[in-house]
């Protein structure tokens, strides 16, 4: 029988660092947000806005050499598990000092040296690609875990299903995170999706569903999913319940011509229950850190973002003809 760590929740000091990288994504992503409506961005945005618990709280028990997949809405997942600000963002800016060179742009963010093995433009893409580093994983004996992030629209796609079965088959380190953010890109998820995803999952494998809203509920099951993977147990699937309090695209309102698919007052009331805003009051109300810390933790982070953001803007544009390169191994030589 394997032994369980203690997951009476995780410490103040975790707490704190939890709460500063959950910051430092929703700040960056409104800068993205700002720069996207002036018109300076080279391409689309996806924004993570609203979701920041569930990549946070996963990823706080991540190692470095640990590996993730991500998605087009992929900027928190990288940040979450230690992505360098300023590459991210020369990366969307399309600059060759990005952390793909300006080759990938947003929704194809990736660093190798961080186990960040990509976010995908193809919805459902990063199900497999995680199933393979951890068989990899698996075959080295190495100790390393894949954690696969996905949306509930790649809950519809045959790969997701495909991919449960031979997890379990070969009891891989795998931890499937769905962000059930309610929407499938324009369409709202119930429209799309029959029955509970999490229902899906448990033929195959243990599946909690959680509060993607409440870090600390995030952690907790985390905490389990990785313990399982890292001790030769298989997978685990959790199903976080959370909300995009932005569009599926920056771009959406020029798409759209004015149309709505949701109304403003449900992203008001999701809107009140903000991941960040409950962390925040948690910390305050059990004297975890004072106000006065955590507005020098904004403070810091402003700093972050506003050197990251000239950093990206400072870049020279990425090289064209490294696309042959990329393509044709040898093109010029």
């Amino acid at each position: 029988m394997t032994t369980r760590r203690n997951n009476s929740g995780p410490t103040d000091g975790q707490l704190l660092g939890m709460y500063e990288r959950m910051l430092l994504i929703r700040r960056i992503e409104e800068r993205l947000r700002d720069d996207s409506a002036t018109g300076k961005l080279p391409g689309a945005v996806h924004l993570y806005i609203g979701q920041e618990a569930c990549g946070v709280g996963v990823c706080a028990h991540l190692e470095e050499t640990d590996w993730v997949t991500s998605t087009h809405r992929g900027h928190g997942h990288f940040l979450a598990k230690g992505g360098e600000p300023k590459a991210m963002m020369a990366e969307i800016w399309a600059k060759r000092t990005g952390v793909c060179k300006g080759m990938g742009g947003s929704m194809h963010v990736a660093d190798l040296s961080k186990g960040i093995l990509g976010a995908n433009g193809i919805v459902g893409g990063g199900l497999a690609i995680a199933a393979g580093a951890a068989f990899a994983a698996k075959l080295d004996g190495n100790g390393r875990i894949a954690v696969c992030f996905f949306g509930d629209g790649a809950s519809n796609q045959g790969v997701f299903m495909e991919t449960m079965n031979v997890a379990t088959l070969w009891r891989l380190p795998l931890i499937f995170m769905c962000e059930n953010n309610q929407f499938s890109e324009f369409t709202p998820s119930k429209e799309v999706t029959a029955g509970e995803i999490a229902d899906r999952a448990r033929a195959f494998m243990p599946a909690t569903v959680v509060d993607g809203n409440d870090v600390i509920a995030v952690w907790r099951a985390a905490a389990d999913a990785v313990d399982r993977a890292r001790s030769g147990e298989g997978p685990t699937f959790i199903e976080a319940k959370t909300y995009r309090i932005r569009g599926h695209i920056e771009a959406e309102p020029m798409m759209l011509g004015g149309g709505k698919y949701r109304d403003d007052v449900e992203i008001q009331e999701w809107t009140k229950k903000c991941p960040i805003a409950r962390l925040r009051a948690h910390l305050l109300e059990t004297r975890t850190a004072p106000a006065a810390a955590l507005d020098d933790i904004e403070a810091s982070i402003h700093g972050i973002v506003t050197d990251a953001a000239a950093y990206a803007e400072a870049g020279e544009p990425a090289d064209p003809e490294l696309g042959f390169d990329l393509m044709f191994a040898g093109a010029r030589a």
